[in-house]
């Protein structure tokens, strides 16, 4: 069964979607969390936090790894149920991997992020161990961006981790409620949905009458809205 999270910074719709049952967790990332208004990242993430018990992911922000490691630790100390998102390089394009790496000997759950590539997952598990805890998030939707086809490389990742238990593959940057389906169709553990797409999610099943009816009805309140004549 593949799990949906809640990509999401807002404070608001946190509270929202922290009580749909189909939410099964949140991904936070610096980019949200700017969209969302806040200031002092500590504080806002721990007033996220004081919203859900759900697995929720805060990440650093940081490109050295001396730095990366020193932020991680922090962050794993605001909660339970915290993962520390580290990118899989930093802006220079170095592998983090002794950050991977340090992190994960401390028992500190991780979600890696920016991952494109099954080599990329390949070093990953290689710095880390088959207990702690940890999500290695793929950009489905940035590849498609770019013409490129993220299925093989989901397909090769989801092999590569199956050999630890503790590994989860997430279906990153969804562009669309069928995303949810092609996760679903790899086994692929997670995907994390942008909320007007987990409300598209939820209405799954419609008829293609009633698809049809409601696209009619949508053409003909527009054209009465602007009071069109011919």
């Amino acid at each position: 069964m593949t799990k949906i999270f809640c990509d999401i910074a807002d404070i608001n719709l946190i509270k929202k979607f922290n009580k749909k049952s189909i939410v099964k967790g949140f991904t936070t990332n610096p980019s949200l969390m700017r969209k969302a208004g806040a200031k002092d990242y500590k504080l806002y993430s721990k007033n996220i936090l004081k919203i859900t018990n759900k697995p929720i992911s805060c990440e650093v922000f940081a490109d050295e790894e001396k730095n990366m490691i020193l932020q991680g630790k922090i962050i794993s100390t605001w909660g339970k149920n915290v993962y520390v998102k580290v990118p899989v390089t930093n802006s220079k394009g170095k592998f983090m991997g002794n950050a991977i790496n340090q992190l994960n000997k401390e028992k500190i759950k991780l979600n890696i992020t920016a991952v494109y590539t099954s080599i990329q997952t390949k070093k990953i598990l290689k710095k880390i161990n088959k207990k702690t805890k940890v999500i290695i998030s793929i950009f489905a939707g940035r590849m498609a961006d770019v013409g490129k086809n993220p299925i093989k490389e989901f397909k090769k990742s989801i092999q590569l981790a199956k050999k630890f238990k503790n590994v989860e593959i997430l279906w990153a940057s969804t562009r669309e409620p069928y995303n949810y389906l092609q996760a679903k169709d790899l086994k692929c553990h997670i995907i994390t949905v942008p909320p007007i797409i987990i409300e598209k999610i939820e209405k799954f099943g419609k008829s293609f009458e009633n698809l049809t009816k409601d696209t009619v009805k949508g053409f003909l309140v527009d054209s009465k809205k602007s009071k069109f004549k011919i």
